[in-house]
């Protein structure tokens, strides 16, 4: 309980002091008077401003958050673009900083599991493909793609798999056969399953990976530039998902059960943590670009919202006036506020359903 604590605290300051860095360094870069820079809501626990600066930095009670004050008429004075891009500057760097994660993962190694496959269930796509137990996936091919790509793990073809599957695309499988033997095994997006919600979209498709004993896990380390490479891919290929999953929720393909909220991330945090240092890195990532698509929904009190007020104003050439401003507050407040009983909700009712 107290490790679970205590790493949702530490992934929780580290996220959120890396979000409104991001936009503490825009504002700087775009003149902007930055007043205070906070870790944490509420009263001050600790203050500190230094003689040759404008800014106060300041520890707050409650541990859940933080924000950047800055002066409101020296922000309302720059140009369209300068205070979109300090708005715009909290999710982008939660972005880059689960590339940043990640890529210390990949130069560092991290054991890794062989996309060797099971039994697929009979009369499913995989079974129809062709594919047997053993079977290992080695390559990747999509429609745009002249040849295949590589392979190399489990968890890289789940992405590949998701991205798919949630874009509705044709794809094939390079297979290598228990035999040695190489064959291709085509998936027609017009034969995918319906998603369904609470259910797993890939296996619904006959594919689940191999986790019988003795199980040839691996150490994967990689060099420099394709470590950035596959965090930068590995970041997309995530944001992307989630974003389609995030689509689901309003289509019926996926469920609101699937919101999860502080318990839930505390949870993960703490099981994360207890596995190693690798672990809890590939969490905060996945938590960063969370947090980054969370603050670009298009809610007021969210960056997202604001953007969405540059846009009018792009759009119309006037701001949108105060009266308006305020209704729409109190409207994303409320939003805001029925988001975070419905993730206590499950949170909730996961734990009295174990």
């Amino acid at each position: 309980m107290l490790l679970s604590l205590f790493s949702f605290l530490l992934a929780v300051g580290i996220l959120v002091s890396f979000h409104e860095y991001g936009h503490y360094l825009a504002a700087k870069l775009c003149g902007v008077e930055v007043e205070r820079f906070s870790i944490g809501l509420g009263k001050p626990l600790f203050s500190f401003k230094p003689q040759t600066s404008q800014t106060e930095w300041v520890i707050s009670r409650i541990p859940l958050g933080g924000y950047v004050k800055l002066n409101e008429a020296s922000f309302d004075d720059k140009p369209l673009w300068k205070r979109a891009l300090v708005v715009a500057a909290g999710p982008i760097a939660n972005f880059i900083l689960a590339v940043i994660f990640l890529f210390i993962l990949y130069i560092s190694g991290v054991k890794q599991l062989p996309a060797k496959l099971v039994e697929p269930p009979a009369h499913s796509l995989a079974y129809a493909a062709g594919i047997y137990q053993g079977d290992q996936v080695v390559g990747w091919k999509e429609e745009h793609l002249n040849d295949f790509r590589e392979i190399i793990s489990w968890n890289q073809l789940r992405w590949r798999l998701m991205d798919a599957i949630t874009a509705k695309n044709d794809f094939w499988l390079k297979i290598k056969t228990k035999d040695g033997e190489f064959q291709e095994a085509e998936f027609s997006a017009e034969r995918f399953p319906p998603l369904q919600p609470e259910k797993d979209p890939i296996a619904a498709l006959g594919i689940s990976p191999s986790t019988a004993e003795p199980i040839a896990w691996f150490e994967y380390r990689a060099d420099p530039f394709t470590a950035l490479m596959m965090a930068s891919e590995r970041t997309w290929d995530i944001t992307i998902v989630s974003l389609r999953m995030l689509g689901g929720i309003f289509t019926g393909e996926a469920s609101v059960k699937q919101i999860g909220g502080p318990l839930s991330i505390a949870g993960m945090a703490g099981q994360s943590a207890q596995v190693g240092w690798q672990s809890f890195m590939g969490f905060l990532a996945l938590i960063s670009i969370s947090l980054g698509i969370l603050n670009l929904l298009p809610l007021p009190m969210l960056d997202g919202g604001q953007l969405l007020y540059d846009a009018w104003e792009l759009a119309t050439g006037r701001k949108i006036p105060k009266n308006w401003r305020f209704q729409l507050q109190r409207l994303g407040v409320l939003c805001l506020l029925l988001l975070t009983f419905l993730a206590l909700f499950n949170d909730v009712t996961k734990l009295l359903v174990r």
